[in-house]
């Protein structure tokens, strides 16, 4: 199993499981179950726990998957003949982790190894946005982005109908506990909802021009062949188009690798 040893990166997953679960809390036992309304009780949990299940597996997958590490210490003689080079042909060795280094890879302090397409390394997710797992990572900034836009509804509603009827009938809490919990979670969601929503359009404009965050930020000279936005979103995502670019369970096919993608 892969996984970074980063305290930081740690903390920051601990801490968004917890956000995701006093999001769940305050949902189901201060705004659902104390609901009268059945119907709306029962359509909204699962609405809700469904999209939450599939952001915390999106999280966990992002976390567990190996970006593209490319193998330490590959930078050997062996390795390198093995690559029959041409007249004119060269490799580059990084020479943090003494591996030869493909095209379009890059070292990531952290994580201590070279990525292939490495977008950048996310704490959230303790762990590297790369080839192999971009896709967990989209998705999990997609459902975050989705039950922080369902639970600001909810939110309002709650409100509206509180203000209605007496406060002490529409929650199993104190009037007082009620607003403190609704407020924190109305910005917890604000919030993740801005961050969330931001990232995923930046990630879905990377895949778009196949253009890393990396490779954007440095004005990389583009060596790579351009290709359709429909190519570029099926070779993240997986071949063809169906349900499963929704399913953080579904593994995208990246194909074999190339091993010619070490020689420039």
């Amino acid at each position: 199993m892969w996984f970074i040893r980063d305290g930081c990166g740690i903390a920051c997953a601990i801490v968004t499981w917890f956000l995701v679960l006093y999001a769940e809390f305050v949902v189901l036992f201060v705004m659902l179950i104390p609901s009268r309304d059945y119907v709306y009780s029962v359509i909204n949990g699962l609405v809700f726990n469904l999209l939450a299940f599939l952001a915390l597996a999106s999280h966990c997958r992002a976390m567990l998957t190996d970006p593209g590490a490319v193998p330490k210490g590959n930078a050997t003689k062996e390795f390198i003949e093995s690559l029959q080079l041409k007249p004119g042909q060269v490799v580059y060795k990084c020479p943090k982790c003494c591996s030869i280094k493909p095209d379009r890879a890059h070292h990531c302090s952290v994580c201590k190894r070279c990525i292939r397409k490495m977008d950048h390394h996310c704490p959230w997710v303790n762990n590297c946005v790369g080839e192999n797992n971009q896709k967990y990572f989209v998705l999990f900034t997609m459902y975050i982005a989705l039950i922080s836009l369902h639970a600001l509804i909810m939110v309002g509603f709650h409100f509206l109908h509180c203000f209605e009827e007496d406060w002490t009938k529409c929650s199993s809490f104190s009037p007082p506990t009620t607003v403190i919990l609704l407020i924190l979670l109305c910005f917890e969601g604000l919030l993740f909802l801005i961050f969330t929503s931001v990232m995923f359009g930046t990630q879905v404009h990377s895949i778009c021009t196949d253009e890393t965050g990396i490779e954007q930020l440095k004005k990389e000279e583009r060596r790579w062949a351009k290709k359709t936005k429909w190519m570029n979103m099926k070779a993240v995502f997986g071949h063809p188009f169906s349900l499963g670019w929704a399913s953080p369970f579904a593994t995208p096919d990246q194909g074999k690798a190339d091993p010619y993608q070490y020689v420039v």
